[in-house]
């Protein structure tokens, strides 16, 4: 199921992200513009609905208060200066490898809130781009990541308290500064980051539950 960036009515415009209703049943919405945000609010919740969500999510208006906070995004950033030595090591993600970094993604992100499911496409996607890799250490798997340019795209321990060590490694494949998109709401990874050293510098959106 594709996206559509531009779904207008005669009440406004908005963006439609439908692409993980196939498989997490939650549609997103983000409000470009509107003088009636009520109608155009169900127009595209009804939209979602008929498109199989069964939660939606909608940012980017002052109505949307109204409705119950879910989560925001924020934008965190940290300098690679004093970033320590580890004794663990970083492998990129193969053909024969990329199957189970999919499995391992889509396994423990699927509570993380605006979590996006990692499709097939997606995860030929990564492989190309090369973006992909796993932790170890020796032959133990500490977790997974995804980072490209000065961007952590995602991070995920799979060994309990091994989280600073899966972003200290994946920090050393980018330049002088990292930064990374972390949902409010996911305060286990928000504490991870802030101890790192990250800091909050931007609050990008805030989404709100409206269906």
């Amino acid at each position: 199921m594709k996206d559509i960036p531009v779904f207008t009515t005669e009440n406004g415009a908005a963006s439609l992200i439908l692409k993980e209703i196939p498989y997490t049943q939650v549609g997103y919405v983000k409000i470009q513009h509107t003088l009636e945000p009520e109608k155009l609010l169900k127009e595209c919740i009804d939209f979602c609905k008929m498109a199989g969500a069964e939660q939606v999510y909608a940012s980017n208006h002052p109505s949307l208060e109204a409705y119950p906070f879910h989560t925001a995004l924020w934008r965190m950033t940290r300098s690679r200066e004093g970033l320590p030595d580890t004794d663990a090591a970083l492998f990129p993600v193969t053909e024969q490898t990329v199957g189970t970094w999919q499995a391992l993604y889509n396994q423990h992100m699927a509570q993380v809130p605006n979590f996006s499911y990692m499709s097939g496409q997606d995860a030929a996607q990564m492989l190309k781009r090369g973006d992909g890799y796993f932790v170890h250490r020796g032959q133990s798997l500490l977790g997974i990541g995804m980072a490209s340019g000065e961007q952590i795209q995602a991070v995920i321990a799979t060994q309990r308290g091994a989280g600073a060590q899966v972003v200290e490694n994946i920090q050393k494949t980018q330049g002088s500064m990292a930064w990374g998109e972390v949902a409010s709401a996911n305060t286990k990874a928000v504490h991870l980051y802030e101890r790192l050293g990250f800091a909050a510098v931007q609050e990008l959106n805030r989404w709100y539950r409206v269906y």
